[in-house]
């Protein structure tokens, strides 16, 4: 089947030609308007992005066949994330790859604002010599405040330490190991704000970090104090920033990124000691020619592969590892299959073991299989995506455990199913290190493949009842295929798993379901 993918923003071509070198076919059309893109995205499998496509929820909801977004970048803030995991689409980045363009920026930004270079270039430009004008401030022996220690940010504080300044850094993600062999203080924000000398800000926007600059947060900063802004608009108040600037309690600020963009209008436009540029954080050649290359490579990865490389809204998978993993995943995505079909809605929470050689694998994709097949009762179009979502939202408490010891296989995977009558458990392992194989159903032991259309029936255990059902198929016209039986006991409660040809109609089931000693019977479909 033919792979398809869409560039809707300008990139470099390096990317289309990776695509094209992978086999996928790939088309280039930049500045669409929303319509003209939702009329076309059906069409594609993937879409790789920059800053200017808006990937919305309509657009989503016109994306049939949509599997993955790239953003060629670092920010993802033109995706509705929520929207795509709804939809199970998956949602990557390139952090990595305009890292050392965006942390060059700040500091570049940083000498601007210590040595006045803007102001002192349209002076001597205007034919003025105002050498006692602009009079700076070294960096040196000064103290940067890092909010946000991440990649970037942990980038930038090894060129400030270079430049012989200290560095403390506010952010709750970031370890005191990883401080000191960073080499700097994690100081609490009040303590950066009064600490700092120059504040740099590399953190996301999200609910706990807009206006993390506010009003009342300048306030406490140190008189003096320069401000560079390359990550995100909305990270400070721009009209507290003004206002600050005009008192002269901050000395300075530079800004790469602006609440509204393109920043056509602002308040601190023609503030003196303002520095602004248009959002050039990532805009070097080497920057565009990396993320476009790592955006291609990992959208190929994962509609060829199914390789998840900086998803934001799901595990990372390897390439290298997704062979070994598939037949794990295909197992899990039948274990959870079989427990939701028969429970239907009758889930509190789900735990998901594994044991042996599966223990040694990245669980996170096994974990999601399960749930894709459970949450499959609920909703045809779930996936491993969008399965822990709708988990979540249905307040189903998941858990993962991993046993290092290997029992009675060589490799397993069980899932246990809190319900309203209390935990069942289902169980599969691998023969030959591929073909799934079910050997525990609500704890009795079965051997069983899991595939096309079954039949689930749990009765008890009495003479003649495997004569009475096979009868009551030959008589519906159903062909079995392969019978598969278990029992807790002699004369107890058994089940049978019975593989059949073509479809189970109602009035088969209900006929089935009136056979003497039958508690349950459930059709199948895998």
């Amino acid at each position: 089947m033919t792979v398809r993918v869409l560039i809707s923003d300008k990139m470099d071509p390096r990317a289309a030609a990776i695509f094209r070198e992978r086999g996928i076919e790939v088309d280039e059309i930049a500045g669409q308007t929303p319509d003209e893109l939702k009329a076309i995205i059906g069409n594609y499998d993937g879409l790789a992005i920059r800053s200017a496509t808006k990937v919305t929820k309509a657009l989503l909801d016109a994306a049939d066949n949509l599997k993955v977004v790239g953003r060629a970048g670092i920010g993802v803030d033109n995706v509705d994330i929520p929207a795509a995991t709804a939809r199970g689409v998956v949602v990557m980045n390139t952090p990595f790859g305009n890292s050392i363009t965006t942390a060059e920026h700040a500091i570049a930004l940083m000498f601007a604002l210590a040595r006045q270079l803007p102001e002192a270039d349209a002076s001597t430009q205007a034919g003025k010599w105002e050498k006692n004008r602009f009079m700076g401030v070294e960096v040196t022996g000064k103290t940067l405040g890092l909010i946000g220690c991440g990649n970037i940010g942990s980038i930038v504080a090894t060129r400030a330490l270079g430049l012989k300044m200290r560095v403390a850094a506010f952010d709750p993600f970031l370890t005191p190991e990883r401080a000191v062999e960073l080499g700097v203080d994690k100081a609490e924000l009040d303590e950066l704000l009064r600490r700092a000398d120059f504040i740099t800000l590399h953190t996301p926007l999200t609910d706990q970090t807009r206006n993390i600059l506010s009003r009342e947060n300048l306030a406490k900063t140190k008189p003096g104090v320069r401000i560079i802004n390359c990550a995100r608009g909305g990270l400070i108040d721009e009209q507290a920033l003004k206002e600050a600037l005009d008192s002269g309690h901050v000395a300075g600020a530079a800004l790469d990124v602006f609440v509204t963009e393109p920043a056509t209008a602002s308040p601190l436009f023609g503030t003196p000691n303002f520095i602004s540029t248009p959002h050039l954080g990532a805009s070097t050649s080497e920057a565009q020619v990396n993320v476009a290359i790592q955006v291609a490579e990992q959208i190929a990865d994962y509609l060829l592969l199914s390789g998840v490389t900086n998803a934001v809204n799901m595990p990372s998978l390897s390439a290298e590892e997704a062979p070994r993993l598939k037949p794990y995943m295909a197992l899990a995505e039948k274990l959870g299959k079989l427990a939701g079909q028969i429970l239907g809605e009758d889930v509190r929470a789900v735990s998901v073991e594994v044991e042996g050689a599966a223990a040694q694998l990245n669980q996170k994709p096994i974990t999601g299989a399960v749930l894709a097949g459970l949450m499959g009762t609920y909703s045809q179009t779930v996936n491993m995506v969008n399965a822990p979502f709708l988990a979540k939202e249905r307040g189903l408490d998941v858990r993962e455990v991993r046993h290092d010891r290997e029992g009675d296989y060589h490799t397993l995977v069980a899932v246990e199913v809190g319900t309203s009558k209390g935990p069942v458990r289902v169980a599969g392992t691998l023969f030959g290190n591929k073909a799934p194989r079910l050997v525990e159903l609500f704890g009795v032991e079965v051997e069983a493949e899991l595939q096309g259309t079954m039949i689930y029936i749990v009765n008890t255990d009495t003479p003649g009842f495997i004569g009475r059902l096979g009868t009551a198929l030959g008589e519906a016209g159903i062909n079995i295929a392969t019978f598969n039986l278990g029992r807790r006991e002699a004369l107890g409660e058994a089940v049978a798993l019975i593989a059949v040809d073509g479809d189970v109609p109602v009035e088969v089931v209900a006929r089935l379901a009136k056979l003497e000693g039958v508690r349950d019977v459930v059709p199948l479909r895998f």
